[in-house]
């Protein structure tokens, strides 16, 4: 286990990006403005060409905690290639995971979490709430996950159990679980469903990342296919879930609305997804 001085266990943060920039500098800054300080922080690039680049090599050079990699360009769909190569290169005992368009809004975050695991074994998977923005970082809305154990298992195929900018997990529990599967759609509920396998999950009660919401969600670009998708995932975990014919049915209204115009989609999207995370 890689831990520094104090004896502070090292956490290593996965972050994805492509041609974002400026929102990406935001989420780097959220990472450097944390009071656990035992990180290192990988910088996963999707071939940008905005002068991610050139800024990258520079900000490596001012703290070496920071490191740069730049992935070739495959036809494997999705993010998984990314996420998966962090968990592999990342040296800590630990996985966090961050987008290159959220950021961290609570300076303790990692501290919180990290020890929380420490003390608490059996847990393999931790998260927490949300604070929903548009591209002005204006609010949408915030919601709260459930959070005990037996909560979120009640509900794990109702809706996405976590979300993804608030997470940390258990490196080798990740590893033995084989990383992210190569789904275009939802890879993350599918992980922490395989994850919920092997050990306990939990989510903090306390808002931990601000979460842009806006067209750049693959999700919420192709609602048609990422339903179709998410039917697909819930049978794959059926077996370990309860619940599975309510989550099948929520996601069938999903699908259902991906079918309506696209200015009635457009309006109320947002919203639905507002519901289905607060409620379910």
């Amino acid at each position: 286990m890689d831990m520094s001085g104090s004896g502070q266990p090292l956490v290593s943060i996965v972050l994805p990006t492509y041609n974002r920039l400026n929102w990406l500098l935001k989420s780097i800054n959220s990472v450097q403005e944390q009071s656990y300080d035992n990180w290192e922080l990988l910088v996963i690039d999707d071939i940008s060409n905005d002068g991610t680049r050139e800024k990258m090599e520079e900000l490596c050079r001012q703290d070496n905690r920071i490191q740069y990699h730049r992935l070739p360009v495959t036809k494997e769909p999705g993010i998984s290639k990314f996420l998966n190569y962090g968990i592999k290169t990342g040296k800590g005992k630990y996985i966090a995971r961050l987008d290159d368009d959220d950021r961290w809004c609570d300076p303790q975050k990692l501290e919180k979490q990290i020890k929380f695991l420490e003390e608490k074994s059996d847990y393999v998977l931790v998260g927490g709430g949300v604070i929903a923005i548009n591209e002005k970082e204006e609010e949408i809305f915030r919601y709260l996950e459930n959070e005990t154990d037996e909560e979120i298992r009640k509900k794990a195929l109702l809706s996405n159990p976590m979300t993804h900018p608030t997470v940390i997990f258990k490196k080798d529990i990740a590893e033995k679980i084989g990383g992210y599967q190569s789904w275009a759609f939802a890879e993350d509920w599918d992980f922490w469903l395989r994850m919920g396998r092997e050990g306990k999950m939990y989510n903090f009660p306390e808002y931990f990342a601000l979460y842009l919401m806006a067209g750049q969600n693959i999700s919420l670009r192709n609602q048609r296919g990422a339903a179709k998708m998410i039917f697909e995932i819930l049978k794959t975990h059926k077996k370990h879930y309860p619940n599975f014919s309510k989550g099948y049915a929520v996601n069938c209204l999903q699908y259902i609305h991906s079918f309506t115009p696209s200015f009635f989609r457009k309006g109320t999207t947002t919203f639905l997804k507002y519901i289905k995370r607060k409620y379910f």
